[in-house]
């Protein structure tokens, strides 16, 4: 007993952090919560710079004067933004949970050594990790087969299955879920997706948030599909919107609402503001959702790992 208790106090010894360590290690996570934190508020802050400091000054952390002329003009182009504010939200939404279905049912079944075909799938699932049939394939598949172009599908279809995220299930399953769980099931008389629907999912929340969360970062920061198969702007979302405006301020000009000329709409466009205002809105709710995954979030973070 004596010989044990010695052992787990050098053990304890051993791991010990030292304060110059721990110190070390403080100083490098507020360094690079700094590195994230400082754009947005360098963001926030010229958004809510007038455009005559904006265009005297460039761009400043302290702005020589303040001006909410940004979020007025998005706030009189209020219909704009919350139909694209909706796409996002229905294009995230809906993704994230046919994402998941997908991607947690092929995993569980690859996850499964009785499964008959599972190394010929299994590499099937592995081949688009290294290459895939490029943009040009992609686009007539989506286009020409599929018949997705101006829908809200093309926003949603394409990203919603990823091989690594398969992976990332599979191996969460044939290292959390035992066989022995699976086979007690089986001799109880319970079906395949009884097993993955009661037992299975309800035992990989950390998993499901990890993945819930790669899936809805996706859907919510992309632009690129709606740039490939949109055309009509009433499916753009936020993301796609902001693109437009960042590559073409003049986009906005072109859609007056405010009883102006064009002329005057344009001068009275707060054009470096209502970026930086847009960029805002944009980060704002999916930075709010993230507290409520940290916690299985942190903990999928060791899916794979190796337990000592």
């Amino acid at each position: 007993m004596a010989k044990n208790d010695k052992d787990l106090a050098e053990s304890m010894t051993l791991n010990r952090i030292k304060p110059q360590t721990n110190l070390l290690f403080n100083v490098i996570f507020w360094v690079l919560a700094a590195v994230c934190i400082i754009p947005v508020i360098f963001v926030f802050m010229i958004s809510i710079s007038s455009e005559e400091s904006i265009r005297a000054n460039g761009y400043q952390f302290i702005p020589e004067s303040f001006s909410s002329e940004a979020y007025q003009f998005l706030f009189d182009e209020a219909a704009m933004i919350f139909r694209a504010l909706g796409i996002s939200v229905f294009v995230a939404v809906v993704g994230t949970v046919i994402g998941l279905a997908l991607t947690s049912t092929m995993g569980y079944v690859l996850s499964r050594n009785n499964y008959k075909l599972n190394g010929l799938v299994t590499t099937i699932v592995f081949i688009p990790m290294i290459f895939n049939g490029g943009m040009i394939a992609s686009y007539v598949v989506n286009t020409q087969m599929l018949n997705l172009r101006n829908t809200v599908w093309a926003l949603i279809l394409p990203l919603c299955m990823s091989s690594f995220n398969v992976v990332i299930c599979r191996t969460f399953f044939k290292t959390n879920i035992p066989d022995s769980v699976i086979e007690s099931a089986q001799i109880d008389g319970a079906s395949q997706m009884t097993i993955f629907t009661k037992i299975a999912l309800p035992l990989s929340k950390p998993m499901l948030a990890t993945i819930a969360l790669f899936l809805s970062f996706g859907y919510w920061n992309d632009w690129f599909q709606a740039s490939l198969y949109v055309t009509n702007t009433k499916l753009n979302s936020l993301q796609a919107l902001l693109n437009q405006v960042q590559r073409n301020i003049d986009m906005m000009a072109n859609n007056p609402s405010m009883g102006l000329t064009l002329q005057q709409y344009k001068n009275a466009m707060p054009k470096e503001g209502a970026r930086m205002a847009m960029a805002i809105i944009i980060i704002v709710p999916i930075a709010c959702t993230y507290p409520f995954f940290q916690r299985y979030f942190i903990s999928g973070l060791t899916v794979g790992a190796v337990k000592g």
